[in-house]
């Protein structure tokens, strides 16, 4: 999010107050209140915090999609750009579809994200006829950084990665580009 409010695109026209009160909402319903979920959950001895198995996941992104819908609705409740809209209602699309996956197979939720945001930025420098070059070049190379590791600790094979990149990245683009 602090990305996309200092790419250079519209958002860089909000006032600081405007931007802070967009940073506290996503940051509050996006991170403090999933971790909270998932905290609450590993205080039960038999859930296992690495979540091996792809129905491990079920519980806490169902609880995600709830908490991102909730900032939805609260960034709904001030005048900003409906692309930021967009963007947290195609994050519910991602959890979501992420979510029904998880029911038979296992796919990287780091790299969903890391495909979303990849997509998002893609999407927003064809809609609006700007390069970001070098926020798209970090991109790129902290997704690489992040399937590499994932790799690496055997979370994941190459399929769950790319899938996960894949679905992020197509969700994202299209509905930013495209609605």
């Amino acid at each position: 999010m602090l990305l996309l409010l200092n790419s250079g695109f519209y958002f860089s026209m909000l006032s600081w107050e405007a931007k802070r009160f967009i940073l506290l909402v996503v940051f509050f319903t996006t991170c403090i209140l999933p971790l909270l979920t998932v905290s609450l959950m590993a205080l039960n001895p038999r859930f296992d915090i690495n979540m091996p198995k792809s129905t491990d996941r079920i519980i806490p992104q169902l609880a995600a999609s709830v908490f991102y819908y909730f900032g939805f609705v609260l960034l709904g409740r001030i005048s900003i750009f409906p692309v930021l809209k967009l963007f947290m209602l195609a994050s519910i699309l991602v959890i979501i579809a992420l979510l029904l996956i998880s029911f038979k197979w296992k796919i990287s939720i780091h790299m969903a994200t890391m495909g979303s945001l990849a997509g998002t930025f893609f999407a927003l420098s064809f809609r609006k006829g700007m390069n970001p070059v070098y926020a798209l070049l970090v991109i790129v190379v902290v997704s690489g950084l992040v399937g590499t590791a994932r790799l690496a600790q055997n979370k994941h094979d190459i399929w769950q990665i790319v899938a996960g990149y894949v679905l992020g990245f197509l969700i994202l683009y299209g509905v930013v580009y495209f609605v």
